[in-house]
């Protein structure tokens, strides 16, 4: 008999996930908080490995669809400092082409039928049953039990507490994500600068890094080293936008005019964005009838463009376990998680270390070496 299986979150890894058992004639039920899918946007853009994300998608059947929402040209990259001088440039390969994040995760959604997500859903609670169930209590009041649970619910996992005690850590730095619309045409001396790639500005333990894509929009990112509890004191309001702005601005004087103009004259709200992450190595022994994916099991920072990459990974590689042990649950978690634990190491300390060196004193010299390191490895 096939096992009855919950998805907590319908982010990509979840998606994934069910995306390859329903291709495979499967069905998993995903219970998702997000009262629909276009409650809120999902983010900037992702760029997408050739060992993971777009393995993930092949396996799902979506790789070809997949390439028809590619940002032409999203792969190119510069490094400045602090006064607009271009010291790293970079063109792109297409090996790890750019998308949009609501893009992608609108394909996936396409691919599944439309009453396997129950959104809306919020978990309240999990608790532990007999022979490997799981009591799941939604805010709504609905209460069920599943056979196997799986956590794809993000940074802070109401799954998560069923195998681990690990919580999010705060990395020490504070993204502020703003946007500057119609670029070409309203912004068009920023956008020769920062270029139709990625852009990252560096110095002093500070930056501002965008994305350009393909709606003409640039994504700004403000990257600062505040203490934890920044975002909530008198410090800063960031209902207050004008205020918010001058704030920012100070931390950056002396900086080049464009750049300082990245803050200036953004055109949405500043959304504070602390990167918080799980210890290097988050692991947990084996407990019958629940696993986790994507953040839920190894939140990390996104400095090396890994977390919605392994994400789609998980989400594929625990639905092949799933299928190649149809009888044997337990062994299809397993043989995931025995692949899933050093991957997931490994991306996590890359990731930590391209952080640090990214916010030294001595920036961006650190993340210039880096990329001669990658590109000499290319070569």
């Amino acid at each position: 008999m096939e096992p009855q299986i919950t998805i907590i979150g319908a982010g990509l890894g979840g998606l994934a996930l069910a995306s390859v058992l329903h291709r495979h004639g499967i069905d998993a039920t995903i219970y998702e908080l997000e009262a629909s899918a276009t409650t809120r946007p999902q983010g900037s853009i992702l760029d997408m490995h050739e060992e993971s994300g777009q393995l993930a998608l092949r396996k799902a059947g979506l790789f070809e669809e997949f390439r028809k929402i590619v940002i032409p040209s999203g792969d190119e990259m510069r490094i400045l400092d602090q006064t607009g001088t271009v010291h790293w440039k970079d063109s792109g390969d297409d090996t790890r082409p750019e998308v949009v994040r609501g893009d992608l995760r609108q394909l996936l959604l396409q691919a599944l039928p439309d009453h396997c997500i129950h959104w809306g859903s919020k978990v309240r609670s999990v608790v532990k049953m007999e022979e490997g169930r799981h009591q799941v209590s939604l805010a709504n009041g609905e209460t069920f039990t599943t056979s196997l649970l799986i956590g794809a619910d993000g940074a802070w996992s109401k799954v998560r507490p069923l195998l681990s005690d690990a919580q999010p850590i705060y990395s020490g730095i504070s993204f502020v994500e703003t946007h500057l619309l119609d670029a070409s045409v309203r912004h068009p001396e920023i956008l020769a600068l920062v270029g139709r790639g990625s852009m990252f500005a560096l110095a002093k333990e500070k930056g501002l890094l965008t994305h350009y894509d393909a709606n003409d929009r640039i994504t700004v990112y403000i990257a600062l080293k505040p203490p934890e509890e920044w975002t909530t004191s008198s410090e800063i309001d960031f209902n207050d936008t004008k205020a918010a702005k001058r704030y920012l601005l100070n931390h950056f004087p002396g900086w080049n005019d464009q750049l300082r103009a990245l803050i200036a004259e953004s055109e949405t709200e500043l959304i504070p964005r602390p990167i918080y992450t799980l210890p290097i190595g988050h692991r947990w022994e084996r407990i019958p009838g629940v696993t986790l994916l994507g953040d839920a099991a190894h939140l990390m920072s996104p400095f090396a463009g890994e977390g919605a990459n392994l994400a789609l990974l998980d989400g594929a590689e625990l639905a092949e376990a799933l299928l190649a042990n149809p009888d044997d649950v337990e062994a299809a978690l397993a043989s995931y998680e025995a692949a899933l634990f050093p991957r997931s190491e490994a991306a996590a300390a890359e990731s930590r270390r391209n952080l640090m060196i990214s916010f030294q004193p001595d920036a961006p010299q650190g993340m210039l070496d880096l990329m001669a390191q990658y590109a000499s490895q290319k070569g």
